[in-house]
């Protein structure tokens, strides 16, 4: 049997993630491929709580460690139980965000050094990197405004302006020095735009 292969989608808030995430399912499924869709933090009961814990306002500060440390707590439970098997039986994993959120919010974000988070990857996931990782960019303004509109803010979805232009900075850095990888898609254009180019990174990948 195949190895799956490994999709991540990435971006700041209100890039339009959940809407391509649907696209880029439903694309795959009419090709033949077995697609699960999952989401970090997040993908198992144990994650998911991890998640709230995340998320959640809370009065008492959160020391940039400890909230490294809870996301590849929640990331090792994730790849254990669900993304390992998954590829494993020749099924296409679709991760809503992955360990690039890590350097772009913890580290970009937060200022964490990103060596750390580069040995706390290497700890986790061993030699397991995405396939394609499709990095959706937007004006960080925009993409506040947009985000706005759907739900109160979580505890990420409150920072400053300067923290999410921070973010953007490190998704596109990234995007830049491996395009082998990442797929930089303009998600302020129309959407037909948008999944066309996402359809475009999915076929050089399919076709690879």
């Amino acid at each position: 049997m195949n190895q799956g292969r490994f999709i991540t989608i990435e971006g700041t808030e209100g890039v339009g993630k959940s809407t391509n995430l649907a696209f880029i399912r439903q694309w795959l499924e009419a090709r033949g491929q077995r697609v699960l869709v999952t989401r970090e933090p997040g993908g198992t009961p144990l994650a998911e709580d991890i998640r709230t814990l995340l998320l959640s306002p809370r009065e008492e500060p959160v020391t940039p460690m400890t909230e490294l440390l809870m996301i590849f707590a929640a990331r090792a439970q994730h790849l254990e139980q669900v993304v390992k098997p998954a590829l494993a039986r020749g099924t296409w994993v679709l991760c809503d965000r992955f360990t690039d959120s890590t350097y772009a919010y913890q580290g970009g974000g937060r200022g964490f050094d990103q060596q750390v988070i580069a040995q706390l990857e290497d700890l986790v996931q061993g030699s397991l990197r995405p396939d394609l990782t499709l990095v959706l960019d937007i004006d960080v303004k925009e993409g506040l405004s947009r985000a706005s509109q759907r739900s109160d803010p979580d505890r990420f979805e409150g920072e400053t302006l300067a923290f999410f232009e921070r973010v953007r900075a490190v998704y596109r850095g990234l995007a830049e020095r491996a395009p082998e990888r990442y797929a930089l898609v303009d998600a302020g254009q129309p959407l037909a735009d948008v999944q066309r180019e996402l359809a475009d990174a999915l076929a050089s990948l399919a076709n690879s």
